[in-house]
């Protein structure tokens, strides 16, 4: 009996079975570089945190954070509010604005007269003339009855004049002080200012003058 066929057979069945498993044997090898990614962006640990701390771990403690601060009734507003520098920046504007125009509106009336001044300089002759009711000489009558007069009104036209200076520097250095604003001062408040602090120095400078009849001496009578 002859059994040479089978032989070959199964030398045939296992050079396939070699010849396959050598076939396959790269891509088993090659398998776990193909199905390696990279690791997400996502996963990277943020920058300030310590070693281990993930993305997703301080995403949780911010959120524990906001519940416990709203457990506590307190207000958590984490998107910033883009009107609120511009409002806080207006009414910094409004302020400054407003105050020049009282700075040029005293230096006016300390050039002009106040009714404030006329009452203290009709309280004035009305005090000379009690006090030389009694007799007197013509150059004391002068003094008390106009000169006090005259002074109080300059007096008090000075006053005037010394708010309104100091109104508008105050409204000029503005900016150089406090917290910085977004945005500049306008150019009309500084105008304005700066005419507030002209009619002050203007009528500080005739207020003095007249207080020390420097401009116009009082009268004298002759013989008095």
């Amino acid at each position: 009996m002859n059994t040479s066929p089978s032989t070959s057979t199964t030398d045939d069945t296992e050079e396939k079975k070699a010849a396959n498993g050598t076939a396959t044997a790269p891509d088993a090898t090659t398998a776990p570089s193909v199905t390696k990614q990279a690791g997400s962006p996502e996963d990277a640990p943020p920058d300030g945190v310590a070693p281990g701390v993930t993305a997703a771990d301080v995403t949780a403690m911010d959120v524990d954070a906001t519940d416990k601060a709203a457990e506590d009734g307190l207000e958590v507003d984490l998107t910033p509010d883009p009107y609120a520098d511009a409002e806080a920046a207006a009414a910094t504007g409004v302020g400054t604005g407003a105050a020049a125009v009282v700075a040029a509106g005293l230096g006016i009336v300390s050039l002009s007269g106040a009714w404030t001044g006329r009452v203290v300089a009709e309280r004035e002759t009305l005090m000379g003339q009690i006090k030389t009711s009694g007799g007197g000489s013509a150059a004391q009558q002068i003094s008390e009855i106009y000169g006090d007069a005259w002074h109080s009104t300059a007096l008090v036209n000075g006053i005037f004049a010394l708010l309104a200076l100091l109104v508008g520097v105050f409204v000029l250095v503005r900016p150089a002080f406090g917290a910085p604003s977004l945005l500049p001062q306008a150019g009309w408040v500084r105008s304005v200012a700066v005419a507030g602090v002209s009619l002050g120095i203007l009528g500080l400078l005739i207020s003095v003058g007249m207080f020390f009849d420097l401009f116009v001496a009082l009268p004298s009578a002759a013989g008095g």
